[in-house]
């Protein structure tokens, strides 16, 4: 119990501090970016911190949930295993079907905006394929495919081409009617107009685009493999290892997916604020 209670202290204090240190009016640079590190990471080992007194405290069965002491040691003593598992989701069919969903959308948005006909008829049929539940899916790209990466590559692509395509619509339609009058004005055609204006105007909402599909590329790739696949990957060693009772393999793979899933959003923002350097809210950022 007092290790339940040290840890409830050290919660309490960094709370604290971080409502003290979130409040402090400097406008260095400097003190900003180092602030927007550390306020979560202090926050976030809080949280591990009360976790770990939590769980030794009250004794909490470690099939229902291990602590976090517990889910770091797997990691360290199965890091083969977990690189072996990152490497047939992420790097193979959660990457891959994130570059050609992602990829046919943008073309697919593009002849959409030329034609009047897709834009009416493919958009209404987007949103209801985009409803379909993925556990119908999966199953059936498993039969198409096979057990191996490529389905799961496919229930990516499903996934991430409808968020893709609406979205590029929507930024093509966001351009100004004066900026378009004016390219009228110079004679430009279509293609110089869709790169010089309308692309550019469209970035904000291709990159929204990439980062919520950035999320739903891991998702759809472990959900997918729970219905089929080679003995190796994230989805099959979490539904594996709950059936054996393994829960702290389970919370290591859930750890190294999110933390894959994270650094994969980060990158696509990163990406973001250097091209769209010069939209409004990337510059109020900067300058906050």
């Amino acid at each position: 119990m007092n290790i339940f209670i040290y840890a409830l202290i050290f919660w309490i204090l960094a709370w604290a501090f971080n409502e003290w240190y979130v409040r402090l009016n400097i406008r260095l640079a400097l003190f900003q970016q180092l602030r927007n590190i550390l306020v979560p990471v202090l926050f976030g080992a809080a949280l591990l911190a009360l976790w770990e007194g939590a769980t030794r405290g009250f004794n909490v069965p470690t099939i229902l949930l291990p602590p976090p002491s517990m889910i770091w040691e797997r990691i360290i003593s199965s890091a083969h295993i977990l690189w072996a598992d990152f490497r047939q989701t992420f790097m193979k069919a959660a990457l891959i079907g994130f570059i050609l969903g992602c990829g046919s959308g943008f073309l697919v948005a593009i002849a959409v905006d030329r034609s009047p006909f897709l834009q009416k008829g493919l958009l209404p049929i987007g949103n209801f394929v985009s409803a379909l539940p993925i556990i119908g899916v999966a199953p059936i790209m498993v039969m198409w495919f096979g057990f191996d990466w490529p389905s799961k590559a496919a229930v990516v692509i499903i996934m991430t081409f409808f968020p893709m395509l609406v979205n590029t619509v929507s930024g093509l339609a966001a351009s100004g009617s004066m900026e378009r009058d004016l390219m009228r004005t110079y004679a430009s055609s279509y293609w110089q107009t869709l790169f010089k204006l309308r692309l550019p105007a469209a970035a904000p909402f291709i990159f929204n685009a990439l980062k919520i599909n950035s999320t739903l590329a891991m998702i759809g790739a472990i959900v997918a493999e729970f219905f089929g696949t080679p003995i190796v990957g994230m989805g099959f060693r979490i539904s594996t290892e709950v059936g054996r009772m393994n829960v702290d393999m389970v919370w290591a793979e859930i750890a190294v997916a999110a933390l894959a899933g994270s650094v994969f959003y980060g990158v696509i923002v990163l990406i973001e604020r250097a091209v769209t350097f010069w939209h409004p809210s990337v510059r109020n950022r900067a300058t906050v």
